[in-house]
């Protein structure tokens, strides 16, 4: 005889076990095409079917988060990038509406490999702009990279083999892939050729890439040689040149911050001391 629970009864006007707290049915009649009859078996009540649907979705949602947090921490190596948010943003870029504008279009813009150029003067926001980009799309589990090419460089310097065609794979793993300041690398004919490795494969495995640069367009459109030149016109006819020609955020930062550091370092006068000791904040 099957055994009842604390939070079960058994139905007399059915002969089966119900759950207590919807009604519903704990056991079923199915037929016994071998010796004749029926059985009896267990079957789950609709309390139970919500119970473990929620259930389901509070795991589904505990993976994602899992899985974000470690997209995050394989594609923001530098720990300042987790700041570089929407919710960050201060208002004063106007050209930030673009990049909500990417996010907001992100499977388009993915389906037909449509990329960024963001170029300007220094300190004008085009990394910040992109970091945005790159946390807003990760907070949806889309697997992105930032990094720079001193970085890359400094990575295949240590490898060899298959080590390093491994590691120029993994690149491709990421549906977006977003290099930071071009042009501050150094331009041997290794870094040079590298660097045409890697912009080469993005483009043939048809992905979306995101270049921020201190360059004027024209530099870009009229490189100096050849092997510029190639790496120039892969990233031209895949992103889109935005321009950032604002004020240089940096420079309000460096001015608040010192500004901070004076009321943190700078002695009180002899008057405020006394102030502060008879208030008995000291």
């Amino acid at each position: 005889m099957t055994e009842i629970r604390e939070d079960e009864y058994l139905d007399p006007a059915d002969g089966l076990i119900h759950c207590r707290k919807c009604g519903g049915s704990r056991q079923t009649v199915i037929p016994d095409p071998f010796k004749g009859g029926t059985f009896k078996p267990r079957c789950v009540c609709p309390c139970q079917q919500e119970a473990e649907r929620r259930r389901r979705e509070a795991e589904k949602r505990r993976q994602r988060i899992e899985r974000i947090r470690r997209r995050k921490a394989q594609g923001l190596q530098d720990r300042y990038l987790y700041g570089y948010t929407f919710a960050n943003d201060n208002g004063g870029n106007p050209v930030m509406a673009k990049a909500h504008a990417y996010v907001d279009h992100w499977p388009q813009a993915f389906k037909r490999n449509i990329g960024l150029l963001l170029f300007g003067d220094v300190g004008t926001g085009k990394s910040f702009l992109a970091g945005c980009i790159a946390n807003a799309l990760l907070d949806r589990d889309v697997p992105v990279l930032m990094t720079n090419f001193p970085t890359i460089l400094a990575r295949l310097c240590g490898t060899f083999g298959e080590d390093r065609t491994a590691f120029l794979d993994s690149l491709g793993d990421y549906d977006l892939l977003i290099i930071d300041d071009l042009g501050v690398e150094r331009n041997t004919e290794y870094a040079l050729e590298q660097m045409f490795s890697i912009i080469d494969s993005r483009y043939r495995c048809n992905k979306p890439l995101i270049v921020t640069t201190n360059l004027k367009l024209d530099e870009l459109k009229n490189p100096p040689d050849l092997a510029h030149a190639r790496i120039y016109d892969r990233i031209l006819e895949r992103c889109a040149p935005i321009l950032f020609a604002g004020k240089n955020f940096r420079e309000d930062n460096a001015a608040s911050t010192k500004a901070a550091a004076r009321q943190i370092i700078t002695p009180p006068t002899a008057s405020h001391r006394q102030t502060v000791t008879e208030k008995g904040e000291l």
